[in-house]
């Protein structure tokens, strides 16, 4: 039984990665100038710099595909954080307001900048961002001692979402027309305009948190199995929801900053890999939950840059399609099983 576990494991990662260099190869060769495998495998090993396929590739897509990689990646683990911290599957920064707090935050500091002609460091931005996400957890948590069940706290911050969507739309409407036409490319949610120093950056950020919410998986799977048993085997139950609710948040934050809000991934992502692997153990599920949001995130992209090209949909469109029914899914075999029970 151990060994037919660990061989699905096995495989699981296996059909991750394989799947991430597939969709990662394909995302460099197609686009509106088609590059064949060939020619991009030889460009990425010699690096030709007089090429105009070489400058398509290492200057346009590469950044694009990993930024869809690694934030990708961040924002799935975002949400499997939070589904541990509220012990609910549907819990995610986009579902929960998270991401549309960073939205608001952001949105009022490109606002304020560009209309004093001052160009924003990422470090700014994402500065803004985890402010805006970090106060919108921080409502949300003052409603867990306030509401009964967990449907409730999803609906609060559901409508939470809703109204910084709105303070968004009228700061917006104040604003001068070249800053609104700004704010609503990155609004819609995108990986375009992707930069080595965004990616470089990006990195810097998302690799401690990653790190930091890898150790944290024993006192995960502790957690879930209840706060006296987290606390019989040495959690420290502030820190621990500290920590995590720190993680997530700056995680979530990171993605908005640089892509905008992105729906659907932080929450659909983890039940897919835990479908996948048929486990919950955090120390699979979190490297596993990385790859398999960088992989959603690329092919995501794809769809969104290639299905009417050269009309370019927003990311979150994609996500939101193959996102949703997992949502439903989910809510609907969790009814089933509180019938059943």
């Amino acid at each position: 039984m151990e060994k037919r576990k660990s061989g699905r494991i096995y495989i699981g990662f296996f059909v991750l990665l394989l799947s991430a260099v597939f969709f990662f190869l394909l995302s460099l060769t197609v686009g509106t100038s088609r590059i064949s495998v060939s020619e991009t495998v030889q460009i990425l090993i010699q690096h030709p710099a007089d090429s105009a396929a070489s400058k398509i590739i290492w200057d346009i897509r590469m950044p694009r595909v990993l930024s869809a990689m690694i934030l990708g990646g961040a924002l799935s683990v975002a949400g499997y954080l939070l589904q541990s911290f509220f012990r609910n599957p549907i819990a995610g920064p986009f579902v929960l307001g998270i991401s549309s707090g960073s939205k608001l935050c952001v949105a009022l500091v490109m606002i304020l900048a560009l209309q004093h002609g001052i160009m924003l460091h990422s470090a700014v931005m994402i500065a803004a961002a985890f402010a805006g996400a970090l106060l919108c957890m921080l409502t949300i948590l003052l409603f867990t001692g306030k509401v009964r069940h967990m449907a409730q706290l999803i609906i609060s911050g559901v409508m939470i979402g809703y109204i910084c969507n709105a303070l968004t739309d009228f700061i917006v409407t104040f604003a001068d027309d070249a800053n609104i036409v700004n704010l609503h490319n990155w609004s819609r949610g995108s990986f375009s305009g992707a930069n080595w120093t965004d990616v470089r950056d990006m990195t810097i950020i998302i690799i401690p948190a990653m790190a930091g919410a890898f150790l944290l998986s024993k006192p995960i799977s502790a957690y879930l199995l209840g706060e006296g048993y987290a606390r019989s085997m040495g959690v420290s139950i502030f820190r621990f929801r500290v920590l995590l609710i720190a993680l997530s948040t700056l995680l979530a934050a990171c993605v908005t900053a640089f892509a905008g809000p992105v729906s659907f991934v932080g929450i659909a992502v983890p039940h897919l890999v835990k479908a996948l692997f048929r486990t919950a153990k955090p120390i699979i599920i979190i490297p596993a939950a990385f790859i398999g949001g960088s992989v959603f995130c690329m092919v995501s992209d794809l769809l969104a840059r290639m299905l009417f090209a050269p009309q370019e949909l927003s990311v979150s469109t994609v996500t939101a399609v193959f996102g949703a029914p997992v949502v439903i899914f989910v809510m609907l075999r969790r009814n089933q099983e509180r019938s059943a029970t």
